[in-house]
């Protein structure tokens, strides 16, 4: 009988076969069996790409003061919900009352070039000269200055005009 030599392609053979005795007699899952395989340096095949793993896997400490050129997920509320916040905690004892409404109704509502939210909503702001933009679910669009007096409170109804047509009729 002749001797066995380790080769790499014997050692993945010879893993391939532990993955194959691991999934029929224990019972793995093919989830849990293909983790094995990959802890054990196999190579993954699926959906014809091919990716080699590494053994062990290191994850980079965490940095709050990134170089990447990435954005980070955001961990705080959303960007409405913070221009909203912001605007309301700046309001003031002499705070001003804008209901917001638009045609259509689930409009995008922005103040100064912020996104503050969707109509229909009632913001508290301070008393001043607002540049509201609304931007609807099919590229509608409509844009009004807004001067709010100390108090006061103030609705805001618009039509937003269509940026594309909704039918194209041939004749």
């Amino acid at each position: 009988m002749g001797t066995f030599h380790p080769t790499s392609s014997n050692l993945f053979l010879l893993r391939a076969s532990l993955l194959a005795l691991a999934t029929l007699f224990l019972g793995f899952q093919s989830a849990r069996a293909q983790a094995l395989a990959e802890a054990a340096g196999a190579t993954s095949v699926s959906g014809g790409t091919t990716a080699a793993v590494a053994k062990t896997m290191t994850f980079p400490a965490e940095n709050k003061t990134s170089t990447s050129p990435h954005l980070a997920a955001s961990s705080g509320p959303a960007p409405q919900v913070a221009n909203r916040l912001a605007l309301e905690e700046h309001a003031g004892p002499n705070a001003a009352k804008l209901l917001i409404r638009a045609t259509p109704a689930v409009s995008q509502v922005w103040i100064d070039d912020k996104i503050v939210g969707i109509t229909p909503m009632l913001l508290v702001l301070a008393p001043g000269k607002y540049r509201v933009t609304f931007r609807g679910p099919r590229m509608e669009s409509g844009a009004q200055s807004v001067d709010l007096l100390p108090r006061e409170t103030r609705e805001l109804a618009l039509h937003l005009a269509t940026l594309y047509p909704d039918r194209v009729r041939v004749h």
